[in-house]
Formats: C-alpha cells, structure tokens, sequence
C-alpha cells in the first residue's frame, strides 16, 4: 500500500489564488484522497503571472533562501584574500555579489532558460579558487593576520587584497568564456555524453569535504556557539520541519484567517544563523564573553565590527574593474575551467527539475544551451565586478518551487529585482559582516556536510553492488583527498624547470574536485563495464526529454521582444543552436502542471539537502 503523502502546509495557498487551480478541496471536509488528487498541481504555471504582491512576497522567500550561499561565498574568500579583519571591504563583497546575482537572474529568466530559477554564488569556483590563493606567492602576510596591526586604509594592504581578487577575476573572466562558448555552440550535449554519475558524485562531494579546514578554522575561535548553530539548523531543518505554524491570510471565502506555513521547512538556515547571532548579541552586552582579545570566545562577540555599520554607506553602486584590470594566469584559468565544467553538469539537472515543478514542459536543447550560455555570461559579469567567485542555478530555490505552488517565472523575476536593490543598500551588506565567525562556522559545518552528501546521492543511478564502481568512487575520493593535502604540505615538490607549470599543477593538484572527477572521468570511460552498470542508462532517463505527455514548448522557451520571430526565424539563424525552431506557440505555455513526471517524492516535501545548503553547487 503505497504511503500517504504529507501535506506540505502551503496546499491550500491564500494569498489571493485565483489562478486555474484556486479551487482546492478543504481538507477538513475533504478526505485525503481527494487532497492528493490536487497535491501536484500548481497555483501558477511557468507562463502565468501572479497578482504583484503574490510575486514580491514569494521573490522575498527565494531571496532569503538563497542568503545562506551568497553570504558564505564572501565570507570564504576573505580568508584567502586577507581580509579577515576588514569589515567595511567584506561588507562591499557581499553587496557586490548581491547585485551581480540579481543582474544575473533577470538575464537568465528573461533571455536564458527562461524557466523560473535563481542565479547566485557558486561553491564549484571557491575550490580553484582558494587553491588559487593558497599558492606560496599568494600566502597572505603575517601582520594581516593580526587585527591590531591592520590599517585597512593604507596602500599597501589595499594592494595585499586587490592584487589577489585581480588574479581572481581575470582567471574567472577567462573561464567564463569556455562556458559561453560550450553553451552557445551546443557542446554541452557531447559532454555529458561521457559524464555520469561516477563522474559527478566524486566531484561534488569533495567541494565539501575541501572545505573542512574553513568550517573548522571558524567553528573553533567557540565551539558552543558553533555547536549552538548547527543544533539549530538540525533541529529547524530535520525535526520541526513538519510543524506548522499558523501565518495571518485572507481570501474572499474565508476572509482573514490563519493558514499553516512550514517556515522551519523553509528557512532553517536562516532562522539558525538569527537565533545564533541574537544570542551572541545579548552574551556581549552582558559582558558574559571575553572582551579581552587574546582569550578564547573573543570571537564571537558581536561588536568586533561594530563601526561597519556606521562606517557603510547607504547606497554604493558596484561596477565593473572597481578593484582595478583583471590579471590572468594560466594555473588560475585551468583551475576555474574545472570548476565551471562542474557547475555546468550540475546546472543541467537543474534546469529539468525546475521545469517538472513549475509546470514546463522538459526543457529542449535550444533552451538548455541558451541556459548554459547566460551562465557564461553571468560568470563573466561576476568576474568583471570583483565577486571573486561565479554564478549558476540554485538548486534549493527550484525546490521551494515545489513547496510555493507557485512556478510563475515573474516571481523570480521579482527575486532579481529585489537583489539588485539590496546590492545598491550598502547598509544590507554590512548587517551580514558582522555575524560572528563561530556562527558561521556552525553554519558551514551543515552546510558543506550536505553538499557532500548531495554528491554522494548521484550514486543512486549506479550500481553500488558492482566492485568496478565501488573501486571507481572510492579510489577518486581517497586520491581527491589524499593528493591535495600532500601538495599542500609539500608546495616545492612540483619543479619541472617551468614555472607556469609548475604554477598551473599546483592548482590543478590542490583542488579536490578536479583531482576526483579526473579519476572518476577516467576510470569510468576505460574500465570495462554495461551503461546499466555504470549508471548511464537511468542518468539518461531522469535527464531525457520526454515530451509525450506535455504540450507544445513554444511559449516557455521561445526568445522575448519578438527575437523569436524576426532573428530566429531568419534563414542565417534559423539552425543556431540556441535559436528555437519554427513552430505555433502553445496556447497557454503551461505543460500538464508538473504531473507529466512522477517524482520520487510528494512535490510539497523537500529534501533537506535542498532546504539547507543554501548555496547553489
């Protein structure tokens, strides 16, 4: 007998639904039968367009959503760019990225994929990235070490930090262009034609297991707070995520009245980190941690970078070069090339699950490939404006997809809207610095727990009973792990006589993911073994183009402003391989409403891999 499904809380959605599928059973009245006959089906489609404050208070929630990973990306970086005890700087990252994501998901939504997903950080460029900075010539110098002896106004520490993020940008700037080039021309198909599953899996897992030392560093300047935190986010994500807690809503019918939201489900993540970050404010006040410097728990007080928030502006306006010309090394771009592959693959099973949520039908190659393209093109934008990191698809807002019944596009498009405008606040960016260390350690030490254990889900497609593959996977993390420590212990093994290969295998060898997902791409395409066996056959069937039970793609995936139809059309265009064919607009856009497919799951119940990251890979 096959399970009940739980409702997710947010079935019965009341915020004005007056869409096509508004008229839900009451479930009081209703059985439950009757309830799952509607369970799948969506309020608003990909092409629909909800009331306006339907789309700003659901663009709200897919941007706090996503402030886990945007905020971590900085965070991270600011160790190897040395600018642990630079707030204001900080401050300035976050509110940088912040409107290079909301540039970026407009882009995508409106000329890209055109499905209703969010751009931001990308974990797949930090691994290169701080094997970038933690090559000899860029090891941060001692007295930036030491908060006391930091000007952050003198010229040469501004030149310490803008020298690295310029080495940073360029190799992104750099990498961005094979991305677009891949996307654009139609490559992606060939090359997920020899990726699979034990490619991916060792490859993801180990951006973070590279991360430990970040989480522990963090975590231990106060391992209660930062056991507090991440107990937090267990407890809201893993055990109260099915508790309800009533929210005030108004229909014609019921007029104003309470309806269940599972806000735990939701935002653990953030609910974690404020809860957290409260407390650390009361402890300082009360003077109940130490506010001497050198005892342990001084980092956790809350007013260590109490000036930032005076000290930031009310508006910046972040543009492109601020930190200076973009400097390119060959190590830098070859390490970035291994991260955006990366990002790519993982890009691409987003863009099939966001269209079996939102209502689409599975998005055809033209579209995949002008997804991938804005991505390039996104990376390139970040590089230009100094993010030191890249974009791609958040994976965790696709699912809360699933648990709005909300797949409008316009909602993301408010999303975007909205990051944008926190970017231009300097004063938003500035909050976000001055969370103590110890909490987001705690954080971390969820967050890249579950992005390791997100990769290690793609071995569901293989068969793990197989010793070849139990060899594949196992052999590609233990050397994923095993090399880049020793490189990083030993940094003057590598002497070939050259020094921009010396410089370009010091990378390569110091980033987990690409030493992994080499042996796992290798050994996966030369040892002998059945595409069934290797997990080709069911990677291919979950990520196929079954079009059979859905209407016509048209209308979703078709260029806006009449592209379509004056450039597309045209006899030069026409068989680009971005451009969509010729053929009549559905007449409503809207795919049988995410039940062409039957997931593995209820669509209201996310996995809490989705829920907690926060950062998409």
């Amino acid at each position: 007998m096959a399970p009940e499904k739980e409702s997710n809380g947010l079935d019965n959605y009341t915020f004005a639904l007056e869409g096509r599928f508004c008229d839900l059973p009451d479930t009081e009245k209703e059985p439950a039968s009757s309830t799952d006959e509607y369970s799948n089906k969506l309020a608003y489609c990909v092409t629909d367009v909800p009331p306006w404050y339907l789309c700003i208070i659901l663009g709200i929630q897919h941007c706090l959503t996503a402030f886990g990973g945007i905020i971590a990306i900085p965070l991270i970086l600011s160790q190897g760019l040395c600018l642990q005890h630079d707030g204001l700087t900080q401050s300035h990252l976050i509110s940088t990225i912040f409107l290079v994501s909301g540039v970026c998901t407009l882009l995508q939504v409106v000329f890209g994929i055109r499905l209703p997903i969010l751009q931001g950080g990308t974990f797949t460029l930090l691994a290169p990235s701080m094997a970038l900075l933690s090559m000899p010539e860029w090891t941060c110098p001692a007295w930036t070490q030491n908060a006391s002896l930091v000007n952050t106004s003198s010229t040469d520490f501004i030149e310490v930090w803008q020298s690295r993020m310029r080495a940073l940008q360029g190799s992104i700037i750099v990498g961005s262009l094979f991305q677009v080039l891949v996307g654009f021309s139609g490559l992606i198909g060939l090359f997920m034609r020899f990726i699979g599953p034990l490619t991916i899996a060792p490859t993801i897992s180990l951006i973070g297991l590279s991360l430990f030392d970040s989480a522990g560093s963090s975590a231990g300047n106060h391992w209660g707070i930062s056991a507090m935190t991440t107990a937090l986010i267990i407890l809201f994500s893993q055990y109260l995520r099915h508790i309800p807690v009533p929210f005030p809503a108004y229909n014609k019918d019921k007029r104003l009245h309470t309806s269940p939201v599972y806000v735990f489900q939701i935002l653990p993540v953030l609910l974690g980190i404020t809860l957290s970050w409260t407390i650390c404010y009361i402890l300082t006040v009360y003077n109940v941690l130490p506010a001497e410097p050198d005892k342990y728990g001084y980092l956790a007080r809350t007013d260590l970078k109490g000036d930032v928030m005076s000290q930031a502006p009310w508006l910046v306006f972040p543009y492109p070069g601020q930190w200076g010309r973009p400097t390119v090394s060959l190590a830098g771009v070859i390490g970035i090339l291994a991260g955006v592959i990366s990002s790519m693959i993982e890009s691409v099973g987003d863009y099939h699950a966001c269209a079996r949520l939102s209502g689409a039908p599975p998005p055809p190659k033209h579209a995949i490939n002008r997804g991938i393209g804005i991505e390039g093109i996104g990376c390139l934008l970040a590089g230009a404006w100094g993010t030191g990191n890249g974009t791609t698809s958040y994976s965790e807002n696709v699912g809360a997809l699933g648990i709005t019944k909300v797949g409008s596009r316009m909602v993301i498009v408010a999303s975007g809207v909205l990051m944008v405008v926190m970017g231009i606040f300097g004063k938003v960016g500035a909050i976000f610095t001055t969370i103590p260390s110890p909490v987001i350690g705690g954080m971390f030490m969820v967050m890249f727990g579950v992005i390791s254990a997100a990769g290690v889900s793609n071995l569901q497609y293989a068969d793990m009973n197989s010793s070849r593959n139990i060899f594949i996977f196992g052999f590609s993390m233990f050397t994923g792990l095993v090399i880049p420590n020793w490189i990083l212990k030993n940094p003057k093994a590598i002497s070939t006589g050259v020094v921009e290969l010396d410089q370009v295998l010091q990378v390569l060898l110091t980033t987990s993911m690409f030493v992994g997902g080499f042996f796992g791409f290798i050994l996966d395409n030369t040892v002998p073994g059945s595409k069934h066996e290797r997990g080709i056959l069911a990677w291919n069937k979950a990520h196929e183009d079954d079009s059979s039970n859905t209407l016509e793609s048209g209308k979703v995936y078709s260029l806006p402003f009449g592209i379509n139809s004056h450039l597309c059309s045209s006899s030069s265009f026409r068989y680009i391989p971005f451009c969509p064919p010729t053929m009549p607009n559905s007449p409503d856009g809207c795919g049988a409403i995410a039940n062409s497919v039957e997931p593995k799951r209820p669509l209201g119940q996310q996995e809490p891999a989705q829920i907690i990251t926060g950062a998409g890979l």
